[in-house]
């Protein structure tokens, strides 16, 4: 399932930039997908801040943030 995506802008250091091209160079996976995977780390390890409410029945687990989308 393809997951829309929005259009943001972010600014990097040029170091971060240049070890993004070389990862994405060595791997050919899209800088951007990195990008977002970074992003659901720090989702992830920041869950506990994010607004939501406890559930009398227990629901089955979501999948984690922080596993790599497949979709690019």
């Amino acid at each position: 399932m393809e997951r829309k995506k929005v259009s943001t802008t972010v600014y990097i250091t040029l170091e971060q930039n240049d070890c993004l091209k070389v990862l994405n160079q060595k791997t050919k996976v899209p800088i951007a997908e990195y990008i977002r995977e970074g992003i659901n780390m720090v989702l992830e390890k920041y869950k506990h801040l994010l607004p939501g409410q406890m559930l009398l029945i227990q629901e089955e687990p979501k999948p984690s943030l922080s596993k790599p989308l497949l979709d690019v």
